[in-house]
């Protein structure tokens, strides 16, 4: 069955329940997989080199020390030390980057409601510094634009509809890539996929100047998952400009899984949940080497944010709090109410954006800029209405977080009067919320998913954390709350906002341990730990239940990126059933320059497998297309090369003798495009009337056996990294494998049947609990029409 699939892709044909798997299938060749196995080749090269270069003697003739030997050690200490002035070169630029942004976010989100007398470019916090918590109503200098509410609402309206506009013009017209979050694709580029453009000069300056437009428009959308792209396209900028990174994808990469943790650090002040944020979501190999090169950066990027002092608070968010209270064991209870709204959350989110996308895929695509309009209007029209909807999602769970400690109260949350007007407001508020991020994430703008998430737990968590409060106080005496002391608050509804913000944001992410430290860096209270810690095991332990995945994971496999899950699969299938058997291979010997040309014209495959020319097929090497069509390019230049020359794949013994630029290499893998030694091993290796291409080719390829199975297949492309996997059959070439080749089939065979995502439980449990929820109405019903008529 697969192997009719996958041959009906490849003639043209395809059956007609299949058009959006071909559609996905096609866009897997808009990705240019790496060979991290000839990466580490090159580069060990060089080291080699380099190693060699040391070990010349520098001194005099009586071990004086010269010029030349200074100049080396200066080299030496250079080199070591160029990794780390990379690192912190890009910690500070995205630390500058990330304070700007939140500057300019704090003054458009507070245009909306007025302006500052004081000065045009203050914001309402500024503004009213003076002003114990910048109460509107008491700051003289901060005027509402006009005091009849019909009005505000519309100047309200007409400025989100203006920021939206903005910035879904700007992306489309002058960086596409700046759309989204970015998390899905960068996790596939460090995977080891190359998309062109996606990390460019143009993507970055356009997403850093939308990104305030759009949260400013109200839209919920959140700004720390836009953050990890635009820290990621600062890393690339700033490396591309040293050789050595610019010239090796493994160092690159590893800077850009640096600045993925610098990124997350900045966004919520927590350089250590930054760390583990790019160890548990971005990276699928993470060293030693580059776990320190990832804190290194987050903490040089967090104290450039500090420095800065964006919110003048010194504090590095703006709901970064302090917890002073202890919490009480029959809490417990509650938490874990947090946890299964977290987890359910989790899965009602992930289910239906999924199927919001796929709608906008299929009717929205020439729509991007009047979507995004017509949903920050929609947005700012209902939220205007909420008073924690109306306000930006972060100083909103600013204000869910606090403590009613007698300090600045919003709109009455902390008076026991108004608490069940609150518990009515703050249920709207993450009802509304969890329907605009469901329709709004993934619309042609910059637009993130963690704070909105983290919005919607806080407005729920604090709703119940009122709830028990009432509770309490309607039942002091009660056996639960035995433990509670008379004369200190019992229930810190606070705690209960923050629990609930990381209840959602795991569900949505399926994060934990990076959760567990970015609250506890946030709040500072260690005796919050444990409870978090409650509350996401039971988010997780929802979320496996129904099945779910990650949001990024989910979009990866929507949108058809090649990616390979860290999760094993069972296929229980042999590699030969996924191999490519029809190949396109080249002789060892026998075929000249115009032979080559024609064969490089008439293909657009990666590289070519060498076989003997004796017709056995037996597997000599592997060359890459890239490198055959370098060597045709130069070897004009050094030596006589015309259209009949010879070429030849098979190097002969005495090739290897007086070979400067081959010393010290190994004989087997390929020398790969090193520029820096390959116009030398031309000349080194040129022959009348031959060219020889045995340098460039891999004479170690990985090879493996048509029985073996699937899985580890896999394994290997996850954890060695090679492009290509040739399968030889007792020596003789029969296929090779490719990582888009096992994609292509376990996305046309498997992928129903091993979908993480199991959509009947999730249905199933949704209709449980619809069916629970109308029998206990019918009943509530029943009993108050027997009430009324005995009345």
């Amino acid at each position: 069955m697969a192997r009719e699939h996958i041959a009906q892709y490849r003639d043209g044909t395809r059956p007609q329940a299949r058009d959006e798997d071909f559609d996905r299938l096609k866009r897997y060749e808009d990705f240019t997989t790496i060979d991290w196995i000839q990466d580490s080749m090159i580069e060990r090269n060089r080291r080699l080199r380099a190693a060699r270069n040391q070990s010349i003697p520098y001194r005099g003739p009586r071990g004086e020390v010269t010029l030349a030997w200074l100049w080396s050690r200066l080299q030496t200490v250079a080199y070591a030390g160029q990794s780390w002035f990379v690192v912190t070169l890009v910690g500070i630029g995205i630390g500058f980057n990330a304070a700007i942004i939140s500057i300019v976010t704090e003054w458009l989100s507070d245009i909306k409601m007025g302006y500052c007398s004081d000065g045009w470019w203050l914001n309402q916090q500024f503004c009213c510094w003076e002003i114990e918590g910048g109460d509107e109503d008491t700051c003289e200098a901060w005027h509402q634009w006009s005091d009849v509410m019909l009005a505000r609402w519309i100047v309200y309206v007409i400025f989100a509809c203006l920021f939206s506009f903005v910035a879904a013009h700007l992306v489309r017209s002058l960086a596409k890539y700046a759309a989204g979050s970015g998390i899905s694709e960068i996790k596939c580029i460090i995977a080891g996929f190359v998309m062109k453009g996606f990390l460019g000069f143009w993507t970055f300056l356009i997403k850093s100047v939308t990104l305030p437009l759009v949260i400013a428009s109200g839209l919920s959308v959140g700004k720390e998952g836009p953050s990890v792209h635009v820290a990621c396209c600062i890393g690339n900028l700033i490396a591309s400009l040293f050789k050595r990174f610019s010239r090796s994808q493994g160092k690159m990469r590893e800077i850009l899984t640096a600045s993925s943790a610098a990124g997350v650090a900045v966004a919520f002040g927590s350089p250590i949940g930054g760390v583990l944020f790019s160890i548990e979501e971005m990276s699928s190999v993470f060293s030693i080497k580059t776990m320190w090169r990832s804190f290194f950066c987050a903490l040089v990027a967090t104290v450039t944010l500090s420095a800065m002092n964006p919110y003048r608070s010194g504090k590095l968010v703006l709901f970064q709090v302090t917890y002073d209270r202890d919490w009480h064991f029959f809490e417990i209870i509650f938490f874990v109410i947090l946890g299964l709204f977290g987890g359910l959350y989790g899965a009602f989110v992930v289910k239906f954006n999924l199927k919001v996308a796929e709608f906008r895929r299929r009717y929205l695509g020439n729509y991007a800029i009047l979507e995004a309009v017509t949903l920050a209007v929609v947005t700012a029209m209902i939220g205007w209405f909420n008073h924690f909807m109306r306000i930006d999602m972060t100083e909103s769970m600013e204000i869910l977080f606090r403590e009613c400690d007698g300090a600045s109260d919003y709109d009455h949350l902390c008076q026991t009067a108004y608490q069940w007007p609150m518990v009515n407001s703050l249920f709207l508020a993450t009802v509304g919320r969890a329907a605009l991020v469901v329709i709004s994430y993934g619309c042609k703008v910059p637009a993130g998913i963690f704070v909105p998430s983290m919005a919607i737990g806080a407005t729920f968590g604090r709703m119940i954390g009122i709830i028990v409060k009432a509770i309490n106080r309607a039942y002091p005496t009660s056996g639960i709350f035995s433990v509670c002391q008379p004369d200190v608050p019992c229930i810190t509804p606070g705690t209960y906002a923050l629990l609930g913000a990381a209840a959602a944001l795991s569900g949505v992410m399926r994060l934990t341990v990076t959760v567990v430290v970015i609250m506890f860096e946030l709040t500072g209270a260690l005796t919050y730990i444990l409870p978090t810690m409650i509350v996401l095991l039971v988010t997780k332990a929802v979320g496996d239940f129904l099945g779910t995945t990650g949001i990024a994971d989910e979009m990866i496999r929507f949108n058809g990126y090649p990616f390979l899950e860290k999760d094993d699969h069972a296929y229980n299938v042999p590699v030969s059933r996924v191999m490519r058997a029809d190949l396109k291979t080249l002789p060892v010997s026998g075929l000249t320059v115009r032979d080559i040309e024609k064969i490089l014209s008439s293909t657009d495959v990666k590289g070519f497998p060498v076989v003997s020319a004796d017709g056995n097929r037996t597997l000599i090497g592997f060359i890459d297309r890239t490198e055959v069509q370098y060597v045709l390019e130069n070897a004009r230049k050094v030596q006589d090369v015309g259209a009949e020359t010879a070429v030849s794949f098979a190097a002969h013994p005495d090739d290897h003798e007086d070979d400067d630029g081959l010393s010290g290499l190994a004989p087997g893998p390929a020398v790969g495009l090193d520029e820096e030694i390959s116009l030398d091993i031309m000349e080194s290796t040129a022959s009348h009337g031959v060219l020889k291409l045995w340098p460039w080719v891999n004479q170690t390829p990985l090879t493996v056996s048509p029985q073996l199975p699937l899985e580890i297949v896999m394994q290997l492309f996850k954890r060695m990294g090679p492009r290509v996997i040739l399968v030889e059959d007792h020596g003789a070439l029969v296929g090779l494998v490719t990582v888009k080749d096992v994609l292509r089939f376990t996305m046309t065979e498997l992928d129903d049947r091993h979908s993480p995502w199991n959509e009947h439980r999730f249905d199933g449990v949704v209709d449980e609990a619809w069916s629970w929820g109308s029998d206990v109405a019918d009943r509530g019903m029943s009993w108050l029409r027997t009430r009324i008529g005995r009345s």
